[in-house]
């Protein structure tokens, strides 16, 4: 195709802002992976007995929490940063599949959503490290509808922010598909849903994390889609789906700089790096980087180190959990 000369000079002179754009923003991807995988982590692999299915990070103290599924299995395992196993806990968790750490210089809390459907089922638990039970949400072993707010249907993942205000995913499958956050004292602030393919509506909401500038993101995974919402009204602020239309996003995650959002895809096993956008928009994703995993390895939710940087991954189809660090 021949343009004319000025129109061709002008299209140069985009692309040459367009890339030295990327590269003032460090977006580009043509600077190679961000990641490599540490190979010495954990120490033990054998300790995954069961099938990890989240992990969580102390970035404080430097623990890692992994929840697996199985019979005869310890649910919780405890490793330390550097991957030595530490210790394990199993009490009053059925089936679990999201996990969360909130921790601060005087205390720590482990939160569970447990879609098992037994007496332990359809709740969201919090626990102290060493495993001691300390709140309920939902109503043990008893699915809900999304005309109650604390009963829950397969609950999905939490986010705990420091203030206590938190985020359920609330529908990996079951009667429920919608985003509610809570007070403190466990009162509904907002609520979006329910199950659609329309702005706020969700099919299988699979996880939600909130960055440093108040946006709520949630991988809205059977819509292909992640959602994004504004933290203190529940508005909708925009949608990122072009980059999933191989797979669904079942995981989402925020590094510690707000540069880059960490996204897994369980079904093709990739993680995506996505390009965080700036303040007041959102925009469309930018794929910055990948790290394609084995086949059937299946990484399903995701959690980052917020002092290293370091990316854990639960991988139901490998039986494990990798740690990938920041080059």
């Amino acid at each position: 195709i021949f343009l004319p000369c000025g129109i061709q000079l002008l299209m140069d002179f985009f692309f040459f802002l367009y890339f030295q754009l990327l590269k003032a923003f460090d977006y580009s991807p043509w600077n190679g992976h961000l990641y490599k995988l540490d190979v010495g982590w954990p120490k033990v692999p054998e300790y995954f007995t069961g099938q990890p299915v989240c992990v969580a990070v102390d970035s404080l103290r430097g623990f890692v929490y992994v929840a697996q599924r199985g019979d005869n299995v310890a649910k919780v395992l405890v490793f330390s940063e550097e991957g030595y196993f530490l210790y394990s806990w199993n009490d009053t968790v059925e089936i679990p599949h999201g996990i969360f750490v909130l921790s601060n210089t005087t205390d720590s809390s482990i939160w569970i959503t447990d879609v098992g459907t037994g007496k332990y089922g359809h709740t969201v638990k919090k626990y102290s490290p060493s495993g001691k039970l300390l709140q309920i949400l939902g109503t043990p072993g008893n699915a809900g509808s999304s005309l109650y707010p604390l009963q829950f249907d397969q609950p999905a993942e939490i986010f705990v922010e420091e203030s206590g205000d938190s985020y359920v995913v609330d529908g990996d499958g079951g009667i429920n598909s919608r985003l509610l956050k809570l007070t403190e004292d466990y009162k509904e602030m907002w609520l979006r849903g329910p199950k659609g393919t329309g702005i706020g509506e969700f099919r299988i909401p699979h996880s939600v994390t909130v960055d440093s500038f108040g946006r709520v993101w949630v991988a809205d995974r059977d819509n292909k889609r992640i959602q994004v919402f504004d933290k203190d009204t529940g508005e909708w602020l925009g949608t990122w789906s072009s980059c999933f239309e191989e797979d669904g996003p079942s995981s989402v995650r925020v590094t510690p700089n707000n540069k880059y959002l960490i996204v897994a895809q369980l079904n093709i096993s990739r993680l995506s790096i996505l390009a965080a956008p700036p303040v007041g928009t959102i925009g469309k994703c930018v794929i910055v980087n990948t790290i394609q995993l084995a086949d059937e390895t299946k990484p399903h939710l995701v959690d980052v180190d917020m002092k290293s940087g370091a990316i854990y991954v639960a991988e139901i189809g490998a039986q494990q959990v990798q740690k990938y660090v920041p080059l």
